[in-house]
């Protein structure tokens, strides 16, 4: 049996620390800027960050559809399915919240008849997915459905901020599967930044917990105050939840933009033959490069557009960009 020398185990090392190091420091000054600056951080890293993300998203999951679906086809037909249909019900949701056609208590119902949807579609693709080898006991699934389904009742904007604030963590369980499979050695690095980040939260929470609300006099400011949930959660301060959520924002872009492409796939991000769709021949290698060069030009039209009006390309953006976020689940599901 051979081991490693020291000399040997020093770049492993090594490597870890500098992976955590350039973490922190993203942090801090992610942490820093949204203390000091939250409408304006918000503002910078949607601009910036928001576009070239979703590009790597979509990515890094054509990398991880199989070139055959096989006996998942049913849980990708699923998938796509709820997809498709959660996301029109929301943008239906969207557009008629406020006006004759919908009422404030027919959109609170209607919010929590699309909260249950979403529930049950996770908590089935959950049980879907522990049928799939390997083979995984995950039948607590049903009782916490069941369970948030009941809080959702009560107060269904309360779930909704829980998401909004939840799912920028969603890209470190990701980016644990990555390192899991091609980088183990920097997982404990990855488990100690984790534990930092409540450390974070907690400090802009002693810098901006009492501190006077945030201007919503301009829609731009209302619509970024009323989306870190300053409407349900009244009685914290509107200064610390923008400042918060736009630091768990900036390390969720964090993680699409530099993390997992440079430990997925490098710098190889045009490499479509690496992709297992790429298999099925020819045309298919050419649809996936047409994809991802419509990706880039769908980023710079976006750029183009928060450029000459961000107020109502914002707004749009986040509606949208609802697909993205539930495509999350179903490949998150596939990669534990």
């Amino acid at each position: 049996m051979s081991t490693l020398s020291p000399s040997a185990a020093t770049p492993t090392v090594a490597s870890g620390a500098g992976f955590l190091a350039a973490a922190l420091a993203l942090a801090c000054a992610a942490a820093a800027l949204a203390g000091w600056a939250p409408i304006a951080f918000s503002i910078a890293t949607v601009f910036l960050f928001a576009g070239p993300h979703n590009w790597f998203e979509t990515r890094y999951f054509l990398s991880k559809m199989p070139a055959r679906w096989g006996k998942l086809t049913g849980y990708f037909c699923f998938s796509f399915g709820g997809i498709l249909a959660l996301s029109v019900a929301f943008w239906l949701l969207v557009a008629t919240m406020g006006t004759s056609y919908l009422s404030y208590d027919l959109a609170i119902t209607a919010l929590a008849l699309w909260n249950t949807a979403l529930l049950l579609w996770i908590a089935t693709l959950v049980e879907w997915r522990s049928r799939i080898n390997p083979r995984r006991d995950w039948g607590w699934i049903w009782p916490v459905c069941f369970l948030v389904i009941a809080v959702n009742w009560l107060s269904p904007f309360y779930v909704s901020v829980a998401l909004v604030y939840l799912h920028p963590l969603m890209a470190f369980w990701l980016l644990a599967r990555e390192l899991k499979r091609s980088r183990p050695e920097w997982l404990p690095a990855l488990y100690i930044f984790l534990a930092t980040v409540p450390l974070f939260v907690g400090l802009l929470w002693l810098r901006l917990g009492s501190a006077p609300p945030l201007d919503d006099s301009t829609a731009l400011n209302s619509e970024i105050v009323r989306h870190a949930g300053s409407d349900v959660l009244a009685g914290l301060s509107s200064h610390f939840l923008v400042a918060t959520h736009t630091f768990l924002e900036m390390l969720h872009y964090g993680v699409w933009v530099v993390a997992i492409p440079l430990i997925a796939y490098g710098f190889a991000a045009f490499k479509v033959e690496a992709m297992p769709l790429a298999n099925n021949g020819p045309a298919w290698r050419r649809g996936l490069w047409l994809t991802m060069l419509a990706g880039l030009l769908v980023v710079v039209v976006l750029w183009a557009c928060f450029f000459v009006d961000y107020p109502t390309t914002r707004s749009i953006y986040f509606t949208v960009a609802l697909v993205h976020v539930l495509a999350e689940v179903p490949f998150l599901l596939r990669a534990l």
